[in-house]
């Protein structure tokens, strides 16, 4: 098994890094739309610390992702894909990469800019701050992580729909050349 994506398939380093980074993002939307409701307790600060915590681990693996990604680089699209289709598919990639980045380190800045309490990473280890406590700098940041949020759900929801239709409408191996081999379909 290679470790680098071919012209068909990506291979297992970048379908493990799109998994576990979709897996991550959706806990963090999920999260983030219920921890705001939190009446301020432990478990509030908990659930806080575990979303940013959480929220850093995905800007590392993003990171982490875009390296693979330029060293590693990405299959063509499957026959019969259309020009449109690839230049849609390769804007929303783009679009979900920016966001996956940018939202995390607006968290990130929101917090720095806050002058709250030092963040610990997972509790293991103080995370430095971005800036000095700034409250404009502070709403700003508020408002693209929050607003980020409600974009980065519409391009999920392209992302899938898309990989969806590619995999039920068209049945060709868009869908299935993401998944291991044990689940490709024999076309």
């Amino acid at each position: 098994m290679t470790l680098r994506n071919t012209d068909d398939r990506w291979a297992w380093p970048s379908m493990t890094l799109h998994w576990l980074i979709a897996a991550l993002i959706l806990a963090l939307l999920a999260v983030g739309m219920v921890m705001v409701e939190l009446p301020r307790s432990p478990r509030y600060f908990w659930v806080y610390d575990l979303h940013k915590s959480l929220g850093l681990a995905v800007l590392a693996l993003m990171l982490l992702r875009l390296g693979w990604r330029l060293y590693a680089g990405a299959p063509r699209p499957v026959p019969g894909t259309s020009a449109a289709q690839h230049l849609l598919a390769q804007g929303v990639h783009l679009a979900i990469y920016v966001l996956a980045l940018a939202m995390p380190i607006s968290g990130w800045l929101y917090d720095s800019a806050s002058g709250l309490r030092a963040m610990k990473f997972f509790g293991a280890f103080t995370v430095p701050k971005l800036v000095a406590p700034d409250p404009a700098l502070k709403d700003l940041a508020h408002a693209v992580h929050e607003w980020g949020a409600w974009v980065l759900i519409a391009l999920i929801v392209l992302h899938a729909g898309g990989a969806l239709i590619h995999h039920l409408v068209q049945r060709d191996r868009t869908l299935s050349r993401m998944l291991p081999a044990s689940f490709e379909n024999p076309r």
